[in-house]
């Protein structure tokens, strides 16, 4: 049986290939017992709750390009530091993901960069997610990424 933190940093990097993958109903299937909180430019959170909403959201913003299928991006998460609780019932994690993206006529460049702040339940279906906080710290040239001027989300 995997350890409480690996299954965790497992679903972390989940997300990671789920958006690199251009798959924004998995990314949003991972809440379905959670909530996004996206942090506007003033550090102010608003909740995005529900598979619908969140998949809604990630659609709003996120470019993907037809020859792929994927918005030709790569998440390199890091630093991930995971706090299980003494009953094993509840976690949290904070990680850093930078984005690099690239395309023919755009070279390989990093876009963005984000710390995640992290909550996870445990159930008899396993660990999930009940919080992800994105935060970003570092905006790049996003207008290849971003089908709407926001240096707020990753």
């Amino acid at each position: 049986m995997a350890c409480d933190s690996c299954t965790i940093k497992n679903l972390i990097y989940q997300y990671a290939h789920h958006i690199d993958s251009g798959d924004l109903d998995a990314v949003a299937n991972m809440f379905t017992h959670g909530k996004v909180v996206a942090v506007d430019e003033e550090g102010m959170g608003t909740d995005i709750v529900g598979t619908t909403a969140i998949a809604a959201l990630y659609r709003s913003f996120t470019r993907i390009y037809e020859d792929t299928g994927t918005p030709h991006t790569l998440h390199m998460t890091s630093n991930v530091m995971v706090d299980v609780a003494p009953d094993t019932l509840t976690a949290s994690a904070r990680s850093y993901a930078m984005v690099f993206q690239a395309l023919a006529d755009f070279p390989l460049q990093p876009i963005i960069g984000v710390h995640y702040y992290d909550r996870f339940g445990q159930t008899e279906g396993g660990w999930h997610f009940t919080e992800r906080r994105i935060d970003t710290r570092l905006a790049g040239n996003l207008s290849r990424h971003l089908l709407k001027a926001s240096g707020r989300q990753g």
